[in-house]
């Protein structure tokens, strides 16, 4: 067996992957971790988290503080009571924004409020004014659209414009009862930089990581049981302008 070393860079995050591979792997540079599971539980389990870091990584790599985040509800005269009637609705606003800011970047969830159990949408948009989705939404309130934020924070530590963390928020949205896609996006997204794999004699763990890129900090690590190691880092944040006294 042999260990590889991959990088990804999405926005501000750089992630490398470490995971071993077959000895008769003749691709090097294209190769990809392939753990054996021992239940379909594991395996599904592996597939959603392949589609989790597949989605924060698009987050992070098309959307930034001039970026906006906004939650869309539906009146008592909109309102719908099935998610194929809510995709329906989702796609003509998502067609009317495009049709007013053809270059503009959008990605759409739906999701039950845990109360009301009503439909609702959240939307993660780049070049749409923020006069233009309040325009267009004509289905009931626009709760909030705020810009996102600069400086994210884990656990304390300021990550930056790492948007990860509502990126999983967003991913969790789905639910088995919509069907289909967690989410829809345009066709305009950036795809992140992944370098290509290539051989490694080093040993990592999970407190002895790979050297960070310049100018990257490392932030966290994990393990799976497969032996798949995966390292975070983060392009070191500007210290946030003090704010002055009255």
């Amino acid at each position: 067996m042999q260990r590889v070393k991959r990088r990804i860079f999405s926005g501000v995050v750089c992630e490398q992957e470490v995971f071993t591979v077959s000895d008769r792997t003749e691709n090097i540079k294209n190769a990809e971790p392939r753990p054996r599971f021992k239940t379909e539980e594991e395996r599904e389990l592996h597939k959603i988290g392949i589609s989790r870091r597949r989605h924060a990584r698009l987050v992070n790599e098309n959307f930034s503080p001039q970026s906006l985040y906004s939650t869309l509800t539906m009146d008592d005269d909109n309102e719908v009571h099935t998610f194929k009637e809510a995709r329906r609705i989702r796609n003509n606003f998502i067609r009317r924004l495009k049709y007013h800011m053809p270059e503009a970047k959008i990605t759409i969830y739906m999701g039950r409020g845990k109360n009301t159990q009503r439909i609702h949408f959240h939307m993660l948009s780049d070049g749409v004014p923020e006069k233009l989705i309040l325009e267009q939404w004509d289905y009931g309130s626009v709760l909030r659209v705020e810009n996102l934020r600069e400086h994210n924070y884990y656990d304390g530590v300021d990550y930056g414009q790492d948007y990860t963390g509502i990126a999983n928020y967003l991913f969790d949205h789905w639910t088995p009862e919509q069907g289909g896609h967690r989410w829809k996006q345009t066709n305009n997204l950036n795809k992140p930089d992944m370098e290509p794999a290539k051989l490694i004699k080093r040993n990592y763990s999970k407190n002895n990581p790979p050297q960070p890129p310049k100018g990257y900090i490392f932030v966290e690590s994990s393990i799976t049981n497969f032996g798949y190691m995966h390292f975070k880092y983060i392009l070191k944040p500007p210290k946030r302008a003090k704010r002055k006294r009255c």
